[in-house]
């Protein structure tokens, strides 16, 4: 009887072990981190995507996040949107955690909805009815809409641009002509600016896009000071643009 009761104690200590084990191996759940939304600012959305390319993302995140750091504006709040709220890989294979998930309907009132290009902007991505009804719904509201490089075929092929002169990626216009015939494009320029649309050449240049908006807001002073804090030579004077609004 004492040996039956020793080996069942010696079982429940190896019960206990494993089951000590199995806790100490298994993930922690963390509370999801959000941006904070100011109701005093501009709620800037980046719809992102896996494919996104680095430069036409981060080139106007950096611009319009700083705009919190100057006073006596309504700066901008700066949050990403996805179709997912798992990562999603850049097309140089940055991790980025979407803030929310444009499917659902928690996500926040949009004032300026960016669109940066994705390695899939010309093809499988016009496919995607989801995104393009929510690019379309969005531009209802919104105060402006903002494309960088091939991100312009995502809007046009919602129709958003039917009425509006836009552009896109230098090596593109061809393409987006093509795809496109009725669209009223213009090549040479950095950025077009018509209505609420602001559609640019994309890549590095997408920090000139996001300048001139800042410029238009918030006036020469505080576009200076943002391209100053950024080491960026701004004149918009210089820039090869065209400005319909």
């Amino acid at each position: 009887m004492i040996k039956n009761a020793f080996i069942f104690a010696i079982f429940l200590v190896l019960v206990s072990c494993n089951d000590n084990a199995q806790k100490e191996n298994t993930p922690k759940t963390t509370q999801r981190w959000l941006p904070e939304l100011k109701s005093d600012r501009y709620n800037a959305a980046f719809l992102i995507m896996d494919g996104v390319y680095n430069t036409e993302f981060t080139a106007p995140y950096d611009i319009f996040q700083h705009t919190k750091f100057r006073k006596n504006i309504k700066a901008m709040n700066t949050f990403t949107v996805a179709n997912t709220l798992n990562p999603i890989i850049s097309f140089e294979g940055v991790r980025i955690l979407p803030d929310f998930d444009y499917t659902q309907d928690s996500i926040p009132k949009i004032d300026i909805l960016i669109v940066p290009s994705a390695e899939h902007h010309l093809d499988s991505d016009l496919k995607d009815t989801t995104m393009l009804n929510f690019v379309k719904r969005v531009s209802k509201d919104a105060l402006f809409v903002t494309s960088h490089c091939d991100g312009a075929f995502v809007l046009a092929k919602t129709g958003i641009l039917d009425n509006v002169t836009s552009t896109t990626f230098p090596s593109d216009i061809q393409a987006y002509k093509k795809m496109f015939p009725h669209l009223n494009v213009k090549d040479s320029v950095l950025f077009v600016h018509d209505g609420k649309f602001i559609t640019s050449a994309g890549g590095a240049k997408s920090f000139e896009a996001a300048l001139y908006l800042c410029e238009y807001l918030y006036g020469k002073e505080i576009a200076d000071r943002l391209a100053s804090g950024l080491v960026i030579d701004w004149d918009l004077d210089s820039v090869p643009k065209l400005i319909l609004q």
